[in-house]
C-alpha cells in the first residue's frame, strides 16, 4: 500500500507544501512574502498574518499539482519548530485540523533535521545519489550553522555548532554594514565573483573543538568599514566586488577549517552541505575542491531545495511514519527545539 505524505513547512517567512509518495516527490509549492524587504528583515507579526493567507491556496496548489485527493493522505508532516512561534502556529494549527477531519496521523518536524533529509528526496525520472550512512553534514543558514554526525535516517548528533551568529547571519549583517540589499548574503556571493578575494583579509576566531564563532568577524568588518570610510567616504562603493570577495573566503574559511577537523576526528569521509547557505557559489566550489584533494564523496542539494521548502518535511514526515513515529493532537509549535 502506498504512503502519501503531505507536508507543511512555515518556520519562517516561506507558507510552503509537498506531497511525497513513497519517498518519491510528487509536487512542492512555495508562497514567498516580499513584504519584508522593505523593513530589512522578516516582521514576525507580518509572516503569521501572510501565512493565514497562504496556506489553504499553497496546500490546494500542491495536492493539484501532484493530482492526490485529500483522501488519499496517510499523513501530515508539519515544521513544529524552530522558528517563529506565530509562523508555526499557522503550519501547526493547519496540519491538526487538516489530520482530525480525516483521523490520519500527525508526525511533527524538525525544521533543522528537515534540511538534511534534502539529500533522501527521490524523483521520477531523475537519477539520485544519495549520502551512504554515516556521513557528515555541514548544516549552514541564517540562523544556524552546525555539524551533523548523522548515523541512520533519524538517528542525528550534532558535534560543533555556533556559539553566538550563524555563518548566514555573518553574510547578511556584513552586507547591511555595506548597505546592500536584503537579504544580502545572495548579493555577497553576486560581487565576490568579481572580486578579489585576498585584497582584504579579516580576523577568523580561535574556538577550541568543533564550535564556530561569528560574531568576531562582524566586528572586526564593522571596524575596518568604518576606519576606512574615515579615510575615504567612497570606500565601500570602490571596492565592493574586493570586500564581497574576502568576506565571502574568511566565512568560508572558518567553516571549511572545523569540519576538516570533524572529518579527520572522526574519519568519515561522506560529507554533506545543507541549508539556505548551501547555495553560497563559494562555499559549493570550497567543498567540491576539497572533497577531490581529500578523498571525499561529497553531496551538495540542488538550489531549490537549499532555501525553506517542504519536500524536505514530507521527506522526514515519510522516515518518520515508517516507524510509526506520530504526534499527538494537543502537540504544540515550537520556538527553540532540541535537535
Amino acid at each position: 500500500m502506498s504512503i502519501t505524505i503531505l507536508g507543511i513547512e512555515s518556520s519562517c517567512d516561506d507558507t510552503a507544501a509537498a506531497v511525497i509518495r513513497d519517498g518519491k516527490l510528487l509536487s512542492s509549492v512555495i508562497a514567498n512574502q516580499d513584504v519584508h524587504i522593505q523593513y530589512g528583515g522578516v516582521v514576525p507579526e507580518l509572516a503569521s498574518r501572510a501565512h493565514q493567507q497562504n496556506i489553504v491556496p499553497v496546500v490546494d496548489a500542491a495536492l493539484k499539482k501532484a493530482s492526490v485527493r485529500a483522501e488519499d493522505i496517510s499523513a501530515v508532516a508539519f515544521t513544529r519548530g524552530p522558528g517563529l512561534l506565530g509562523s508555526l502556529l499557522v503550519g501547526t494549527s493547519f496540519a491538526k485540523g487538516f489530520a482530525l477531519v480525516r483521523n490520519i496521523p500527525l508526525v511533527e518536524v524538525h525544521h533543522l533535521q528537515a534540511h538534511i533529509h534534502v539529500h533522501f528526496i527521490e524523483e521520477e525520472g531523475k537519477v539520485h545519489e544519495k549520502p551512504e550512512f554515516p556521513f557528515l553534514c555541514l548544516l549552514v543558514s541564517g540562523g544556524h550553522t552546525q555539524i551533523v554526525l548523522i548515523r541512520d535516517y533519524l538517528d542525528m548528533e550534532i558535534i560543533g555548532k555556533t556559539i553566538d551568529d550563524a555563518a548566514g547571519e555573518a553574510f547578511d549583517k556584513s552586507a547591511k554594514l555595506m548597505g546592500l540589499p536584503y537579504p544580502g548574503g545572495p548579493y555577497i556571493d553576486k560581487f565576490a565573483k568579481l572580486g578579489d578575494p585576498d585584497k582584504f583579509s579579516f580576523s577568523k576566531p580561535r574556538i577550541d573543538g568543533l564550535d564556530y564563532s561569528f560574531s568576531g568577524l562582524k566586528t572586526s568588518i564593522l571596524y575596518f568599514l568604518r576606519d576606512q570610510q574615515k579615510i575615504n567616504p567612497e570606500f565601500i562603493e570602490e571596492n565592493k566586488n574586493d570586500l564581497c570577495a574576502g568576506i565571502q573566503k574568511t566565512i568560508v574559511d572558518i567553516l571549511l577549517l572545523k569540519l576538516l577537523k570533524a572529518s579527520e576526528e572522526t574519519g568519515i569521509k561522506n560529507i554533506a552541505l545543507a541549508g539556505g547557505v548551501s547555495a553560497n557559489s563559494g562555499l559549493r566550489d570550497r567543498i567540491i575542491l576539497e572533497g577531490t584533494n581529500r578523498n571525499w564523496k561529497v553531496y551538495i542539494p540542488e538550489f531549490r531545495f537549499t532555501t525553506d521548502n517542504a519536500a524536505m518535511i514530507a521527506i522526514t514526515g515519510y522516515h518518520k511514519f515508517g516507524k510509526g513515529i506520530f504526534a499527538p493532537s494537543d502537540v504544540s509549535p515550537l520556538a527553540r527545539m532540541d535537535f
